[in-house]
């Protein structure tokens, strides 16, 4: 008998619910696939963030592909270059020399010349023990009103720390002390700019200070003016080596405010950086009571117009997905699946709390290779990513992954906070479920722009 055969059938990973996950790392990790949902940012789109700045990489043709075709997407090739290398590279002796020389030819040839210049190194000349600081020397002295910086494209060596980490650590490289202006505060180590409504951003301008950005500097020299901030802020994780450095190559102070959901920890947040900004602490209190009572209220709209309508969310969208779907459970929306290989260590709280009250929410892994089947099952099936919770509806998705793996065209589309922060970012996340909602995307089309919030040609 000829039986029909489901390409699908028994190759989608199976969820696992909370009830059963083992906090932190549910998942076990080896041959990884990446979904094509491609708005994450990677090392070309923020190496750009750097004004007047030129980027060369020096790898194998194949892996000069991928950098190449992201700086033609986002209508930057200007301000890209590269020095293909060759297998004879690896024993000739002319590992540095060929960096160089190739480096120098670049310069020479640019019509307009940069203020700094972005070497990317590759895994070869790890492997090779390429002398990175002989290279840069030699061609600050050929060109010394550039500056030079150290950056890599080493995905062999994500292990010890991710690209996304040691290019946070490049971005600020060639910023120097400068006399410290106690007006100002830097807010680092996000690619996106600051939401001049966010919390953050409110209690600094209440406090009479200015804000330095990354994503707000036009030149080179407003990028340069870091140098004098005693007080920088990050919120994401990825950024934590390059604060550490700057604390110590720049004299200032750090303060680590991560995108919080959980009410306690934003209150605490937002005391602990109103103090270090010599703000009254019965005018934060206010502040803190007004926020939050908005985002509620706005919580309260998104929950009337979004129904029972299933939630899937993914750690793409925000860093604490976790006291996200704590937050959402509470408020009573029907968060039902969650997106994520692994999880912040300090959710773990929050995991133990979530657990007890919705055991039954499901973890799906994002870089199995299987789940690579997980959309195309989605669209056979109707809208269910794995064909058996069709019952479920079509879902509501927070991040570009849920929305690909959900095959949904109902979805927040937001990377990395979106520049969002505290509950600030809670009353701009329900308009944005309100907008899904009411208003489906072409859901190919969006998620195929590489890096969320930069210029596309497509």
């Amino acid at each position: 008998m000829i039986k029909a055969l489901n390409t699908f059938e028994n190759r989608i990973p199976e969820p696992i619910t909370l009830a059963e996950m083992d906090f932190e790392n549910p998942f076990y990790e080896g041959l990884t696939y990446n979904a094509a949902a491609r708005g994450v940012w990677n090392i070309v789109h923020t190496g750009m963030l750097i004004p007047e700045s030129n980027q060369v990489y020096v790898c194998a043709q194949g892996c000069l592909r991928g950098v190449v075709l992201t700086a033609a997407e986002m209508n930057a090739m200007e301000r890209m270059s590269w020095v293909a290398l060759r297998e004879e590279d690896m024993w000739n002796g002319e590992m540095e020399s060929r960096v160089i020389e190739g480096t120098r030819h670049i310069v020479e040839q640019l019509e307009v010349k940069p203020r700094c210049v972005l070497i990317y190194l590759s895994c070869m000349h790890m492997f090779e023990g390429c002398d990175f600081k002989m290279i840069t020397d030699e061609l600050s002295e050929m060109f010394p009103d550039i500056d030079f910086v150290e950056c890599y494209m080493i995905p062999t060596m994500r292990k010890t720390m991710s690209p996304d980490s040691m290019m946070k650590i490049s971005l600020y490289e060639p910023v120097k002390e400068l006399p410290k202006k106690n007006d100002l505060v830097a807010l680092i180590g996000s690619n996106l700019p600051f939401d001049k409504a966010s919390d953050i951003a409110q209690l600094i301008r209440l406090s009479g200070r200015r804000i330095w950005d990354i994503a707000d500097c036009d030149t080179y020299d407003e990028y340069l003016k870091l140098g004098a901030a005693p007080l920088a802020i990050s919120t994401l994780s990825v950024a934590d080596t390059s604060a550490k450095q700057l604390t110590r190559r720049l004299n200032l102070e750090w303060l680590k405010l991560p995108i919080y959901f959980n009410e306690s920890r934003i209150d605490s947040a937002l005391k602990e950086l109103g103090a270090k900004l010599g703000l009254d602490g019965g005018a934060v209190d206010k502040f803190i009571e007004e926020s939050r009572s908005k985002a509620y209220a706005d919580l309260k709209k998104a929950r009337a117009i979004v129904g029972d309508t299933p939630i899937a969310i993914d750690y793409t969208a925000y860093p604490y997905i976790l006291e996200l779907a704590e937050l959402l459970t509470a408020n009573d929306f029907h968060v039902e699946r969650i997106y994520s290989d692994s999880f912040p260590k300090d959710e773990g709280e929050c995991f133990e709390r979530l657990k007890e009250v919705r055991p039954d929410i499901k973890v799906y892994p994002t870089i199995d290779p299987a789940m690579r089947f997980a959309a195309g099952a989605a669209g056979a099936a109707g809208g269910s990513a794995t064909g058996s919770d069709s019952d479920e509806g079509e879902f509501l998705a927070i991040g570009q992954k849920a929305a690909y793996f959900t095959a949904t065209t109902h979805f927040v589309d937001i990377v990395e906070g979106g520049g969002t922060w505290g509950y600030q970012a809670i009353s701009r996340l329900a308009e944005l479920m309100i907008d899904a909602r009411e208003n489906p995307k072409d859901t190919k089309k969006t998620i195929s722009h590489k890096g969320w919030g930069c210029e596309s040609c497509l």
